[in-house]
């Protein structure tokens, strides 16, 4: 009943105080002024949170209470906005700088079931072979269904070293266990290396480290081959997203002009545009982004940029379609909370929010396997066939003893065909590319 009567109170104060205001002043009050039914529902609110106090059948803390209610605010809004408490706000802060504690999994909660978005590289997730699209339904036989996506991810963390048991489903798959040791979780943001030559860059996340990880790449390829680069692949498969500026930044690397980015609130007036720079890092190499359904947020601003600037080749799979911007606000109690503020657009203005980015070359992730037909004959099969003269007319293996043909073993590596698919495309490029020698002419034609 107090609490009644101090909201009467205040609503009786703000109509004298408009009867006193000039008309249009107090039109744009009233639209300011919270509606009856407002106060209605704040009094309803802490009529439930008195009869928790004094009737449930334990006690529970106040902050315990409200900090749920708060999270139940949020978290009913999209599955990307929730409330961070002071520990959680302090993960958060460690993880985006690219070092935090768990087994090393990006998830959302979808239809009361944990769905994995992707595992991240070289992690106990990674190596135990979770995959982007799996659900998962138990954590240590307990279900998952009524936890909210933060209580399900405290499950997740624990001692380093101990033990969880996930139960996931994967497509028309049976329920199947996996076991996974946590582990402190060490995120290098970008890895690179040559294949032949190109340089390929594989982004995991994009937290503090991607523009300067980005850089130290482009700058080691230009060293060890200079003129001599075909080409480069950028790796986004399987990459959750991250920070809003390093997914500019990274964008910014392989532009030299035009929108990047822009966002777009409820209101028109916060709409930001986000334009790159002048210089393209890369000095215009062609450009092959690898991505996939594990591609989200921050990677999905990158592929749309460099698709719609066509900068680059997009192959692979469709992306996740995650297509909306958080915003970390910081609370008392050193608190925050992760709201949703805008919605991103590609520079062609396109919403990619549930629908993803489709690649201009769909290629699925495969296993290749050569056909030999039984039987075959060739040139060198035939009796009394020429051998093939070497450099300086020399026979091949004729005097070095080498058998033809002969190769020392390379160790095998774990075959990616969407990666051979970009490099035998950057390959063809390359070729097509360079000018066409003169030829000698020739005697006679050969037949």
């Amino acid at each position: 009943m107090k609490r009644g009567l101090i909201l009467s109170t205040l609503t009786a104060g703000l109509l004298a105080f408009n009867l006193s205001m000039p008309t249009s002043a107090m039109a744009e009050e009233k639209a300011k002024a919270p509606p009856q039914n407002t106060y209605e529902l704040l009094t309803l609110f802490g009529d439930v949170f008195e009869r928790i106090r004094k009737d449930y059948v334990e006690e529970v803390s106040d902050e315990e209470i409200l900090e749920a209610a708060i999270n139940g605010m949020l978290t009913s809004l999209d599955p990307h906005s929730s409330y961070l408490s002071s520990k959680r706000y302090k993960d958060m802060q460690v993880q985006t700088r690219g070092e935090f504690g768990g087994l090393g999994i990006q998830v959302t909660l979808d239809k009361g079931v944990i769905k994995v978005i992707s595992p991240i590289d070289d992690t106990p997730a990674f190596r135990a072979g979770i995959e982007a699209g799996d659900f998962i339904t138990h954590l240590d036989k307990e279900s998952v269904s009524g936890l909210t996506l933060n209580q399900a991810v405290d499950k997740m963390r624990g001692r380093v070293g101990s033990d969880i048991i996930l139960t996931v489903i994967r497509g028309e798959k049976e329920p199947f266990d996996v076991t996974i040791t946590r582990a402190v979780i060490k995120i290098e943001s970008v890895r690179s290396r040559l294949e032949g030559d190109i340089g390929y860059i594989r982004i995991t996340q994009f937290n503090e480290r991607s523009e300067s990880g980005i850089k130290k790449a482009l700058a080691k390829f230009k060293k060890e081959k200079g003129d001599a680069l075909q080409g480069l692949v950028l790796d986004l498969r399987n990459n959750p997203g991250g920070l809003l500026d390093q997914a500019i930044a990274v964008s910014d690397a392989f532009l030299d002009k035009g929108e990047i980015v822009s966002t777009r609130s409820r209101r028109a007036e916060e709409t930001q545009r986000f334009n790159s720079r002048p210089g393209d890092l890369s000095d215009g190499l062609p450009l092959v982004v690898l991505v996939n359904g594990g591609s989200a947020s921050a990677s999905e601003i990158v592929a749309g940029a460099l698709q719609d600037h066509r900068r680059a080749v997009i192959l692979g799979t469709k992306t996740f379609g995650k297509g909306s911007v958080q915003t970390v606000i910081p609370l008392a109690r050193r608190a925050a909370m992760r709201l949703t503020t805008s919605r991103y657009f590609t520079p062609s203005g396109k919403s990619i929010q549930a629908v993803g980015i489709e690649p201009d070359i769909l290629v699925e992730q495969a296993k290749l396997e050569a056909l030999r037909p039984r039987g075959t004959r060739r040139e060198a099969d035939l009796r009394g066939a020429l051998t093939n003269p070497g450099e300086n007319g020399k026979v091949e293996g004729e005097k070095d003893g080498t058998s033809k043909g002969a190769k020392a073993k390379k160790p095998e590596k774990r075959f990616d065909y969407q990666l051979e698919r970009a490099l035998d495309l950057l390959r063809g490029v390359a070729i097509f590319g360079k000018p066409a020698k003169a030829s000698k002419p020739t005697k006679a034609a050969a037949k």
